[in-house]
């Protein structure tokens, strides 16, 4: 036996569209909400509106796969730094011996400091140049410290150099003397950092770079330019009394190179 379906009630629209009551599941969520049939020139022409408002269910969370590529990066051994990230090695051992510069231009300042503040020589405005440059020297090697250990590397301290504890020259005199090797010190400093940059540059570690542009590049320029200055006005008063009213300067002076 043959079964038919009944057949449809279509309401008209005054668009000249019709709605069949029967094919419409408003509510159900996954069937269409609203069956559109529109008769054009004598074909009939159905356009079904999709609607799917059920919540997901049974869905695991996965991370993508570049996360997944990191997740495989993270070091499981306590002993490796779990911040290490595209730090090359050569960036590690170029910051270990910037450190070490550092810390020698630092030593060979205070050996400077103690030379000027004998009661002998008693030039205090040298020494407390002297003073607060090493200082300085020894915050710079302090920055490079933090900065390893930021990075994920292992600061590694080598020796230090015993330095100089006599500066009188027979020529320059003391004063004059002890301000150009501080201009040859500054001047291997920055080349010492330009190294560094260089380093950091062939490895394309553009956080490095611009670790060393913002806080040393421009800095050491600056204290280049200004101990310059010292040895020129040095070289003009001579080994008299004109190293006294130098001395005085710096002296009154608040902050050194």
């Amino acid at each position: 036996m043959l079964l038919r379906a009944p057949p449809a009630s279509f309401g008209v629209s005054s668009h000249g569209e019709t709605h069949n009551p029967f094919l419409s599941t408003q509510g159900s969520g996954s069937a269409p909400s609203i069956l559109k049939v529109s008769r054009r020139n004598g074909t009939v022409v159905m356009a079904a509106k999709e609607t799917n408002n059920r919540p997901l269910t049974g869905v695991v969370f996965e991370p993508f796969v570049e996360v997944k590529k990191e997740l495989d990066l993270v070091p499981s051994v306590p002993q490796v730094s779990l911040a290490r990230q595209k730090y090359a090695d050569s960036c590690e051992a170029a910051i270990n011996e910037q450190i070490n510069v550092e810390y020698n231009v630092s030593y060979v300042y205070h050996a400077m400091y103690a030379y000027f503040d004998r009661d002998n020589v008693a030039l205090k405005g040298l020494a407390k140049f002297f003073k607060e440059a090493s200082a300085e020297e020894r915050e710079h090697a302090e920055k490079f410290m933090e900065y390893q250990n930021k990075r994920g590397g292992k600061v590694k301290l080598q020796s230090i150099v015993m330095p100089l504890t006599e500066f009188d020259h027979p020529e320059k005199g003391d004063a004059l003397y002890a301000m150009e090797l501080a201009l040859s010190l500054e001047k291997l400093t920055n080349e010492k950092l330009l190294n560094l940059h260089s380093v950091a540059d062939r490895a394309k570690d553009v956080q490095m770079t611009d670790f060393i542009e913002s806080e040393f590049l421009t800095e050491q320029v600056d204290a280049i330019k200004q101990i310059s200055e010292y040895v020129a006005q040095l070289r003009r008063v001579g080994k008299g009394h004109g190293v006294w009213h130098f001395d005085q300067m710096l002296l009154n002076q608040g902050v050194a190179a």
